[in-house]
């Protein structure tokens, strides 16, 4: 057996009593990307995460693993060193190059300490050896949703993919590079991260970056988001600001294959 599965199916009421709940994102269950090439392995903890209250996304192999990161948000990625194309320490360090922050737990059955410091200097935030009982999972999932929760409120961050948009310092970073920004473009940017993910109208992005009432005759708005996607799509393989024709404007990760 690789992992005990007896916490698979337990309800509040048995052993996981007095463990906390899931934490959960804003408008959704957290996320959970999958990246383990054992179909049995994969199956059973895809079923067990769901169970408790996860939304799933699972992949076979490291490469797949890195392209979903820079096209998708997650809330902890459970990551499989042994993989069929390049194993899960490296599959770490691609993303941690790319700016991804996004907490790693590393599976393994490769449980000596050198193993286990290699994961971590990979940037891993946890390394758990197979075989391990799956409430313990669980609990080291929900300890890295919160503590990561945690920074992000006491830092007054806000964090999308590999862009982070600090309002206090006034300080705009794309994994490792520091954009400046205008007073105005700083404020739209901040309108469209507080909104990612929906569509937002251009009367709307008017009124919260100018405080004014928009006039149909000017390209104002238009003008500064072409400002803005100059400075954070530019030179990026994932782009964040779409234009919805008739609409007005999305701002959502995309990758290039998507346009």
């Amino acid at each position: 057996m690789i992992f005990d599965l007896s916490g698979i199916g337990q309800s509040a009421s048995g052993t996981e009593r007095g463990l906390c709940r899931p934490a959960q994102t804003r408008n959704s269950m957290s996320r959970i990307l999958l990246v383990e090439d054992d179909t049995r392995v994969s199956s059973f903890l895809e079923k067990g995460l769901k169970e408790k209250l996860f939304s799933v996304h699972p992949v076979a192999k490291g490469y797949d693993a890195i392209q979903e990161t820079t096209t998708q948000t997650f809330d902890v990625i459970i990551l499989d060193v042994m993989l069929p194309d390049i194993d899960g320490f490296e599959v770490c360090k691609i993303i941690r190059r790319r700016g991804i922050t996004t907490p790693v737990l590393m599976l393994s059955a490769l449980n000596s300490p050198e193993e286990k410091i290699q994961g971590l200097e990979a940037g891993a935030d946890d390394y758990l050896g197979k075989p391990f009982n799956f409430l313990e999972l669980i609990a080291r999932i929900r300890a890295q949703i919160r503590r990561k929760e945690f920074e992000r409120e006491n830092n007054h961050e806000f964090v999308y993919h590999d862009l982070v948009v600090d309002p206090d310092r006034h300080q705009v970073r794309r994994g490792d590079r520091e954009i400046t920004l205008s007073p105005r473009e700083f404020r739209l940017l901040l309108f469209l991260m507080q909104n990612r993910e929906k569509v937002v109208t251009r009367a709307e992005i008017a009124e919260a970056a100018w405080d004014l009432n928009f006039d149909t005759r000017t390209n104002v708005v238009d003008v500064y988001i072409n400002y803005l996607r100059n400075k954070i799509d530019k030179d990026f393989d994932v782009k964040f600001i779409q234009t919805i024709k008739g609409r007005g404007y999305l701002f959502e990760a995309f990758g290039d294959n998507a346009r």
